[in-house]
């Protein structure tokens, strides 16, 4: 039956090639209709981040797109079994395969020369503030840790959560230190446009500034064993009287239980 296919639809593999970017155009124009695009943005530079990547999707699409119209010709035209002229082989062309390194390692270049301003916002001008909370990465949970009233990490007031729920202000500068208990980890923030690598023994840093107040995704975009499906939380961005008022329940909580068990440790 497969053969008597092939024998109706001589084509068959030159339709396949044009099928190709013909399904992968219509996927990208119908992708935001049906809300299986990006992820909101709600940070204020995520504009920047999405700028770029669209920037770089439009460039390779068209190489694609080009690439597999060229291969549906060539597979057409040439079709063996309409084709009865014997073989002829070349050996190429030298200017042709020097234009043709040359262009993808120009196009890289400009790439990397284009990208160079949303990379050093992103990753090395953090600013000048005191950390807002620190995030560390273990198998298989993020645990934050909150400053206390003294504004200063690793002293005695400080707020310890392991229950995958980070809480931020909104409107403003947030500055975080990251780091990992175990293993390779990448703390990923989808709405935000953030995502670094965990490394442990390395002190990080991530920095952004959210412009919609809500609740989304945290999740582990690095395979980090077994129960890596697990790794995900929530970052709640709130108003920053709302953001005080529950840090204070989150205080007030952990005394509580420090309390309890040192009534029942005695």
């Amino acid at each position: 039956m497969i053969k008597r296919f092939f024998r109706w639809m001589p084509n068959f593999w030159a339709l396949l090639f044009l099928a190709v970017p013909v399904m992968g155009v219509a996927t990208f124009v119908l992708a935001d209709r049906y809300n299986i695009w990006l992820p909101r943005d709600v940070s204020e530079h995520g504009r920047t981040i999405d700028q770029l990547f669209f920037f770089i999707l439009y460039l390779t699409g068209i190489v694609f797109v080009v690439t597999e119209v060229v291969l549906f010709y060539f597979a057409w035209k040439y079709e063996a079994k309409n084709n009865r002229e014997p073989t002829k082989f070349s050996h190429g062309s030298h200017s042709l395969e020097v234009v043709w390194t040359i262009l993808p390692a120009v196009t890289l270049l400009f790439i990397a020369i284009y990208q160079m301003d949303a990379w050093a916002a992103a990753k090395m001008r953090p600013p000048q503030i005191p950390f807002t909370a620190e995030v560390t990465g273990r198998q298989f949970n993020w645990d934050f840790r909150y400053p206390g009233p003294d504004g200063e990490l690793y002293t005695q007031d400080d707020i310890v959560r392991t229950d995958g729920n980070l809480y931020l202000p909104v409107g403003e500068e947030i500055l975080l230190k990251i780091t990992s208990a175990d293993v390779l980890h990448s703390f990923f923030l989808p709405n935000l446009r953030m995502k670094q690598d965990v490394i442990p023994g390395m002190d990080q840093k991530m920095w952004f500034k959210a412009k919609e107040s809500g609740q989304f995704d945290i999740v582990c975009a690095e395979l980090c064993g077994w129960g890596h499906y697990k790794m995900k939380g929530r970052v709640h961005l709130l108003p920053r009287k709302e953001y005080e008022a529950k840090l204070e329940d989150l205080r007030k909580e952990q005394n509580t239980m420090r309390t309890t068990n040192a009534v029942a440790a005695e």
